[in-house]
């Protein structure tokens, strides 16, 4: 049986293929950054359908946020093969997963834009990073938690339209509630991208276009164009903002004379081919 996760900050979609089924598994995202070894356990052992399945499991290929360096792997390493004990489990960065889901056999810069953001540079051997990812605190540009600051800060700043400030105010917000949430409380990058619905259902607003298209000409000033041949290579993206903001991306990306490509809101099913033409191969 082979398992195959794609993990942002927020969620993790799972795949397994068994003798030509494929079954799909949904748990909370796993990044080494602010989830240890309990807490990835404690998620596994409460998912029923995973539990149904985790010792018939052989190989485990799971592409996370965060899974960037050895040390920071080895969490989510050590968690997945204490709970899969009979797979061959491997852990590497969701940038791989991303260049991996998006190619079509020619060079690409594969870009990530949801929970946080990212990008890379893949020729179909090697893969480079020009920029690193800095997260939601100082970087993630164009990201959900990007988006979601803005939206949190204009509204205790009284800079947003009236229809979005309600809808805030309407779901009890305030300074002290929001202060805890992103200075007292885990996760906050997950709590501030989880107020990017109401920037999407209020997108047609000035203030919102204003707002979408400064953050991803942020993004691509600092994160496409830092590969020299970005106008002549293509762009593709994944993630749910991407997806969400794809007219935007459009629109930024023809005002700068940039190839948009691909954009894959769920990179999962062109991860797992991936790794059935890798098995073929062998």
């Amino acid at each position: 049986m082979l398992l195959v996760a794609e993990s942002g900050s927020t969620k993790a979609d799972w795949m397994l293929v068994d003798n030509g089924t494929e079954t799909i598994f949904v748990t909370m995202g796993f990044n080494p950054y602010f989830h240890s070894k309990e807490d990835i356990l404690h998620e596994l052992n409460g998912n029923y359908d995973l539990n149904a399945i985790k010792d018939e499991v052989t190989e485990l290929y799971f592409y996370g946020a965060g899974c960037s360096i050895p040390e920071l792997n080895a969490i989510v390493k050590s968690s997945l093969s204490t709970y899969f004990t009979n797979a061959l489990v491997k852990v590497d960065h969701d940038l791989k997963a991303c260049a991996y889901a998006c190619y079509s056999g020619e060079p690409e810069i594969a870009c990530i834009l949801g929970t946080g953001s990212n990008s890379c540079y893949y020729d179909g051997k090697n893969l480079s990073e020009a920029i690193p990812s800095v997260g939601h605190i100082l970087g993630d540009e164009g990201s959900g938690s990007y988006f979601g600051k803005r939206i949190l800060s204009d509204f205790l700043y009284k800079r947003l339209p009236n229809a979005m400030a309600e809808e805030l105010e309407d779901l009890g917000l305030n300074k002290e509630v929001i202060i805890e949430h992103v200075y007292r409380q885990p996760n906050a990058n997950v709590y501030i991208a989880s107020f990017m619905p109401i920037l999407i259902r209020h997108k047609k607003l000035q203030y919102c276009q204003d707002v979408i298209k400064e953050g991803i000409r942020k993004f691509i000033d600092i994160h496409v164009k830092c590969y020299e041949n970005y106008t002549s290579t293509e762009l593709n993206f994944v993630g749910s903002m991407a997806f969400l903001l794809k007219e935007e991306l459009y629109s930024v990306c023809a005002e700068e004379g940039i190839e948009l490509g691909t954009i894959i809101r769920k990179p999962l099913q062109n991860l797992v081919q991936y790794h059935l033409k890798q098995s073929q191969a062998s």
